[in-house]
């Protein structure tokens, strides 16, 4: 019975130190992020928040303002548009080096984004009311599943600043939509 309370209460001792280092560890990298991303994204991150939905056929990423009310707004909308329509070009054409500033290199899914063929990924910009979204498609699923682990890599490293899906989040139905129709000239 000692020897079971001792293991037991090792284990709890141990698992709380992991717990512990995790979420240091945890802090340090969303430090780092936010950090290695005012020097990419020129809107103010405690201003704004990252919204990222997966879909069927990849995915729907917004940055929006969060008080649309601020006297700030105005200002941080246009800051998110430029940086989304910037992104989403240098997408298009296959550069992904904003990311690999920010979140590097092992990024998950940006090998596979980056080694798509001309044509096998969509990435469609627009502006909405509260800021801009980008909506990547594609119809081989391993392009999907990269698109889907590079959202769920940028939750983790947004932490602070991002969620899966949102309320305010732009007609997704449309959107869904909106993928099967994608015009050409947006295909990368």
């Amino acid at each position: 019975m000692k020897l079971h309370l001792l293991l037991l209460s090792s284990f709890i001792i141990l698992n709380s130190t992991i717990l512990i280092a995790e979420n240091k560890v945890t802090a340090i990298r969303l430090d780092e992020v936010e950090r290695l991303g005012k020097h990419v994204m020129p809107f103010n991150l405690e201003q704004t928040l990252h919204v990222f939905s997966k879909i069927e056929k990849g995915g729907l990423q917004q940055v929006i303002v969060k008080d649309p009310k601020d006297s700030a707004a105005d200002n941080q909308i246009k800051l998110i548009r430029e940086h989304l329509a910037k992104i989403a070009k240098d997408f298009k054409q296959g550069d992904f080096s904003d990311p690999k500033k920010i979140h590097g290199e092992n990024m998950p899914g940006l090998k596979a984004l980056q080694a798509a063929k001309k044509g096998e990924l969509s990435i469609g910009y627009q502006e909405i009311p509260t800021g801009a979204e980008i909506l990547y498609s594609a119809d081989n699923l391993k392009l999907v599943e990269a698109i889907h682990q590079w959202f769920d890599a940028q939750l983790s490293d947004h932490a602070r600043h991002a969620t899966m899906h949102h309320d305010a989040h732009h007609d997704l139905k449309k959107d869904k939509e909106l993928i099967k129709v994608l015009p050409k000239e947006i295909k990368q």
